[in-house]
């Protein structure tokens, strides 16, 4: 839009809207904005309050194209926030358009013609528009949307800074967006690099050389650049502003304040905090998730860019199969950052793809191959860093390298109380961190209702190598374990209060934090009492994500230690956990019973109602697994006996529950089905019994009690009570009691009824969930397994069911498993084959 030959200002309150200058104002100051949304004030204040459609707004601003209703909004959230207190002034017609409020009155005079800022296509003008810009040197990766994001960004805003962590490609980008747009832009672009100034005082002439400007007199100054630019349209590139960042704020501000026509993109690692900047920060490049198939890893852009750089350095390298996946996880650890990406790529022309991964722990040392010509700083991983943290106070270096003790992301309260102490106090070290989150060196995640921060991995390695020099690693590891202690303790008593997904989003994510701080504890410099009180902590938290091999070689690790670090509760805890893990993960076993035998025999001494139920509970299990029913009748009466000398009555129906299931192994079906009724009639399932007892106590029970249906004649109510359990157990949201429901009724009594479309997605769903989580017996029951192999005969693939059957058979421990009771029920498939088979000792 041009308005030609008088000067046109609209006038209402403290606004005023210059349609000559193209300037929006308050209280005579110019406010920053961008071309379109300029265009959208001067189509709506024309229009005297009357509404304005989005239709024709679109047509005005984009004719002929077909545009999304996003776009607009872009451009109308910019001007509300330009309005600030006044935003009430442009007022939204839902689903219709907008109008602008306000009593607006002009006045006229002549004036000479003045040509707005656009950066859609227009005629190329008599004179060439000047610009240092360097060309291209290769392709940019990954960045297509980011490009376009910033030329939206553009239109709307006059000043935007790109910011982020060293290496993110922020230089790069911004020279690609301001080459794409020099063509069209009908003004000047031009660079000027910063990065080579040590004195900010010389920000000023550092620009005025970039732009070309003859300035007289001794000083020069932000407002003398400013009046030198004037109404000259100008997009002006600042590259690498954090360590001048206030000089390189003063300036631009005045720039923008003083010279309506000019629009500033900035580069800096902090953000320039000024009035009317827009803030853009740089994501990573996009990298493959932890289990992507073959297929897909080529398509994100991270690895197309290792790839790319891989084959300029060996023109042969040519990955495929296996090489993916290296090139996918080396993409991961390394964070999407590009330039650690191009160093790693580099390198494996000299190391080789699969050195180059294996040599990313020490990684600081490694990619070191930066290009000659680029900046010292960015000619090693290394150097990148120290740029970033040489520019920082010195309580903020000590926040930076304390924080590298979280192994993840942390919580603002968790990162005060751990890296506090000493000469900096709580409230220091979260200012500390808002400060490093605006200077790109911490990374805010607020996804959630609770905001969480994270160092990048490299960062990480860099602050905990600082960590180390300063001789504060250990007591800072300390403080960190005591803290996730503390935590977890917390979060056992909150487990029975909070739904099992709101748990879990809370303290799931803390189990790479509790690995760090084990693995400290247990070092020689560590403090292995404190570890042993964390794993007790943490079994609930491995127990709720079905980590139970995780939770087995933690306590071993825990008990192996100095008998000092444990006292009697101690080793009752471990042991008790430690039963409970053998169990899930290999069934029952000598080391199992001996875990729950010495568990019982501390409760005892300590007189500790509740770890007495839960070492009857391992003991009754092992009984069972062994085939020694009258005996695991013989404890559920003993569980029974002390659940109810508890005052927790859910304790006596879980006894119910074990006599029923004794009762069911020995034969009696009404006695069995009686006990069972009778638990699921009162019981009200709880997180708490799942970490006691391993299982959804509910779920186990109508598992059960399908069977029985079965057994006693009922195949349809056993089928309804299968698919009702499984309903339940999905949304509890506990793998191994889902994975415990689908191996003790769900596959076996759709087999028995023989609904064969159902068994099988029983069968998938339940080599699905085992694989996922590492469930070994579960993996036996599924892969190799007795409900495939049954499955295949009852289909009439006779060889190749028999041959699963053989090997499930085969690999059944010598004492048998309690999921492998289902096969005593096979021969009631009426497949003779499957009857012939000879079922090893212990499983009948």
């Amino acid at each position: 839009m041009t308005t030609q030959g008088r000067r046109l200002v609209y006038e209402s309150g403290e606004w005023e809207i210059d349609l000559a200058h193209r300037e929006l104002r308050a209280r005579g100051i110019p406010v920053p904005i961008g071309s379109r949304a300029f265009d959208i004030i001067e189509i709506l204040v024309r229009s005297a309050g009357e509404l304005v459609t989005k239709h024709d707004l679109t047509s005005h601003l984009w004719p002929g194209a077909i545009v999304e209703d996003n776009a607009l909004q872009f451009h109308i959230s910019a001007i509300r926030k330009a309005l600030g207190p006044d935003r009430e002034l442009l007022r939204t017609a839902s689903g219709r358009g907008y109008r602008l409020l306000g009593d607006w009155t002009f006045q006229q005079e002549s004036t000479s013609p003045v040509r707005s800022i656009d950066v859609e296509p227009v005629q190329i003008a008599a004179e060439p528009y000047q610009t240092n810009l360097p060309a291209a040197a290769s392709d940019l990766v990954g960045r297509t949307t980011a490009v376009r994001h910033l030329r939206d960004l553009l239109s709307a805003y006059r000043l935007v800074t790109l910011t982020g962590p060293g290496g993110i490609g922020k230089t790069r980008l911004v020279l690609e967006v301001a080459r794409g747009l020099f063509p069209s832009f009908q003004g000047d672009v031009r660079l000027v690099e910063l990065a080579s100034l040590s004195d900010p005082g010389l920000v000023p002439s550092a620009v005025a050389a970039g732009l070309g400007l003859k300035l007289g007199g001794d000083q020069i100054s932000a407002e003398s650049v400013a009046r030198a630019i004037g109404a000259k349209r100008l997009l002006l590139v600042l590259d690498n502003c954090e360590h001048v960042i206030d000089a390189a704020a003063k300036l631009a501000e005045t720039v923008i304040r003083m010279c309506p026509p000019t629009t500033i993109l900035a580069t800096s690692r902090e953000i320039l905090n000024i009035e009317g900047e827009h803030v853009y920060r740089v994501p990573p490049l996009d990298v493959p998730p932890q289990h992507e198939e073959a297929a897909n890893i080529s398509a994100h852009s991270a690895v197309q860019l290792f790839i790319a750089t891989a084959r300029a350095a060996r023109s042969d390298f040519s990955p495929h199969g296996d090489d993916l996946a290296v090139i996918a996880a080396i993409c991961r650890r390394l964070d999407g950052i590009p330039l650690a990406i191009d160093f790693a790529a580099t390198r494996v022309a000299s190391l080789g793809l699969h050195q180059v991964a294996a040599g990313l722990d020490d990684r600081l040392q490694m990619l070191t191959s930066g290009r000659r010509t680029a900046l010292p700083r960015h000619q090693t991983l290394r150097a990148t860093l120290d740029w970033s943290y040489d520019l920082l106070p010195e309580p903020e270096r000590l926040v930076m390298r304390r924080l590298a003790i979280f192994a993840g992301d942390f919580t603002a309260e968790a990162a005060s109380l751990v890296a506090a102490g000493g000469e900096i106090a709580a409230s220091e070290v979260v200012r500390s961190l808002a400060s490093l989150v605006t200077k790109s060196l911490v990374a805010l995640d607020v996804v959630s209702v609770i905001t969480h921060y994270r160092l990048h991995e490299t960062t990480r390695a860099y602050a905990l190598e600082k960590l180390r020099e300063s001789g504060e690693l250990d007591d800072v590891a300390r403080r960190h374990a005591d803290y996730y202690r503390d935590l977890l303790e917390r979060a056992e008593a909150e487990a029975e209060t909070l739904p099992a997904p709101a748990w879990l989003a809370v303290y799931g994510h803390q189990i790479g934090q509790v690995r760090a701080a084990l693995d400290w504890a247990f070092s020689p410099t560590g403090f292995a009492e404190l570890g042993v009180a964390l794993t007790v902590a943490a079994v609930p938290l491995w127990e709720h994500l079905s980590l139970m091999e995780e939770c087995r070689s933690r306590v071993e690790q825990a008990l192996s230690g100095p008998a000092e670090s444990r006292d009697a509760r101690r080793n009752m805890q471990l042991n008790t956990a430690l039963g409970a893990a053998l169990f899930v993960m290999k069934g029952s076993s000598p080391e199992m019973l001996a875990a729950f035998t010495s568990a019982f025999e501390i409760a005892e001494s300590l007189d500790d109602a509740d770890y007495r139920l839960r070492a009857l509970w391992g003991l009754f299990i092992e009984r069972i697994t062994s085939s020694s029913y009258p005996e695991a009748l013989a404890v559920a009466e003993k569980f029974c006996t002390f659940a109810a000398k508890t005052t927790d009555p859910a304790d006596g129906l879980i006894g119910d529950r074990l006599v029923g299931l004794a009762l069911l192994f020995l034969g009696d079906l009404e006695g069995a089905r009686r006990h069972i009724e009778h638990m699921l009639g009162r019981y009200v399932a709880r997180r708490s019994d799942i970490i006691r007892f391993q299982f959804d106590q509910r779920s186990l029970a109508r598992s059960y009690y399908s069977l029985i249906l079965w057994l006693q004649g009922f195949p349809e109510q056993a089928m309804r009570s299968v698919e009702c359990n499984l309903v339940d157990s999905r949304t509890s949201d506990h793998p191994v009691s889902l994975a415990n429901d689908l191996v003790q009724s769900a596959c076996p009594v759709a087999l028995l009824v023989g609904d064969l479309t159902l068994a099988e997605r029983y069968v998938k769903a339940l080599m699905d969930l085992s694989a996922r989580h590492t469930l070994e017996l579960w993996n036996l029951a599924g892969r190799f397994t007795a409900f495939e192999g049954v499955l295949r005969v009852k289909r009439g693939e006779i060889g190749t069911g028999l041959e699963l059957l053989r090997t499930a058979f085969s690999r059944i421990p010598q004492n048998g498993f309690m999921l492998f009771f289902t096969l005593n029920f096979l021969p009631r498939l009426r497949t003779p084959s499957v009857v012939t088979l000879k079922l090893p000792k212990g499983s009948r």
